[in-house]
């Protein structure tokens, strides 16, 4: 790669890094908070005035849940094909179906079979902007606000989130589903930390 590229590359980083971070929804200080690099770092990373390392972009690139890659703007190879990293969180499997570039992100979900000490009604929260549901196999069950709703394959639920809501799954076997979220539920619902008991 000549200098001029090299050049390119380096300052098309900063852009990139602000766009994730506001796709999200996110301050300079929550983000350091998550990667444990300090805000003036982040800042002039964003703008420009700090060269990228490697040090500092593999802790972004894993708290925005992109390639590498994704970062120093890789040239495209023409391939559409996304190669999800599935992670856990609260017992639950997610599967990324898209990129963090703004707008709506989604995911396949897995929950295992509740034990039976652990059947009760779901946890319950609420946040800003609208969720899809599409279930693929298994029964989910969705707690909207006072109701209790058992959807099976092929059913989809849209609700606004502003209502208390939480899954569990409702079945003998594993429960499969895919989701939509905006930045705000994707965050709460991905990124935050359960409460503590």
């Amino acid at each position: 790669m000549g200098d001029e590229s090299l050049e390119h590359v380096l300052t098309a980083v900063g852009p990139r890094l602000r766009a994730l971070r506001t796709g999200r929804g996110l301050t300079l200080a929550q983000l350091g908070k998550e990667t444990g690099i300090s805000l003036s770092t982040l800042s002039r990373l964003e703008s420009g005035q700090r060269e990228p390392t490697l040090k500092l972009l593999l802790p972004l690139a894993k708290a925005h849940g992109v390639p590498l890659d994704e970062l120093v703007g890789a040239p495209a190879t023409g391939d559409p094909r996304i190669h999800p990293r599935p992670f856990t969180r609260h017992g639950q499997t997610w599967i990324p179906l898209t990129r963090f570039l703004g707008g709506l992100h989604a995911y396949k979900q897995i929950l295992p079979v509740r034990p039976p000490d652990q059947r009760g009604r779901p946890e319950q929260g609420s946040h800003e902007g609208y969720e899809w549901l599409y279930v693929l196999s298994g029964k989910l069950l969705l707690a909207l606000g006072d109701h209790d709703l058992i959807m099976g394959a092929g059913e989809a639920a849209e609700f606004d989130t502003r209502t208390p809501h939480g899954v569990a799954n409702a079945g003998d076997h594993s429960v499969e589903w895919l989701a939509l979220y905006g930045a705000q539920g994707e965050r709460m619902h991905v990124r935050a930390r359960p409460a503590s008991s």
